[in-house]
């Protein structure tokens, strides 16, 4: 069994990706990245930000791709609300698992990282994820919903992930939705090929076929949560 890791280490950054092309909410995205789609008169990302700065993040770093201009343009004081910003730009897409590999030098050794889709509104407890984190001690946690679609992340009686997309065939005891949140520790990254395109979604299965309760789940049923995958769902949430 894993030792969990100190109840008293925190987590003081916040990774969101922003590099994607947003294919989903053309022609919108055509000249703007999807993170900087406006909702309720300001940024899509903003509230990703604010939901972590409430949360105790003291550093944003995100990734950009498509657009990135607007991103310095959105953000010229590299800052929200006090919270200074890194972009770290990424000329080749690189994908999830590779977008992370990429920011490693500005990682703080020992600092858990929180990973946060640009693209999901959410304000679940942020503090139930990380306390289960670090009651788990596994390198990675993911925040997870019981309803939702697609539900497919199976969980073990212990609540470890034990399957992540059918890969690996195993059922576990109940089968919940990924919200694209999740915790990863900084040592997952030496298993992680630097420079190549890579979704983090292998990564974990690679860790969980090895290894028993490499992944923990954090199933968070509090509080509201929205991936903004649609045109129909973006209009939807014009109202915020």
């Amino acid at each position: 069994m894993s030792k969990p890791f100190a109840s008293k280490r925190s987590i003081k950054t916040a990774f969101i990706l922003g590099a994607g092309l947003g294919t989903r909410l053309r022609p919108l995205t055509d000249h703007c990245p999807k993170p900087l789609l406006p909702l309720g008169g300001r940024p899509m990302i903003t509230y990703a930000m604010e939901h972590l700065r409430r949360a105790g993040i003291e550093r944003f770093i995100v990734n950009t791709h498509h657009c990135a201009q607007v991103y310095a343009e959105t953000f010229p004081r590299r800052e929200w609300r006090g919270v200074p910003i890194v972009f770290r730009h990424e000329p080749t897409l690189l994908d999830t698992g590779g977008g992370i590999k990429n920011i490693e030098d500005l990682l703080v050794e020992g600092e858990p990282l929180l990973v946060y889709n640009g693209d999901v509104l959410t304000d679940m407890p942020l503090q139930d994820l990380m306390e289960r984190h670090f009651q788990a001690g596994a390198p990675a946690t993911l925040a997870l919903r019981s309803d939702g679609h697609p539900r497919n992340v199976n969980l073990d009686a212990e609540g470890y992930v034990c399957d992540l997309r059918h890969t690996l065939g195993h059922d576990g005891v109940r089968s919940c939705l990924f919200t694209g949140v999740y915790i990863v520790e900084k040592s997952l990254l030496a298993g992680i090929a630097p420079g190549i395109k890579q979704d983090i979604i292998p990564v974990f299965v690679a860790m969980i076929r090895t290894r028993p309760r490499a992944v923990a789940g954090a199933v968070i049923d509090t509080g509201h949560w929205s991936d903004v995958g649609s045109p129909a769902i973006y209009r939807a949430l014009q109202d915020l």
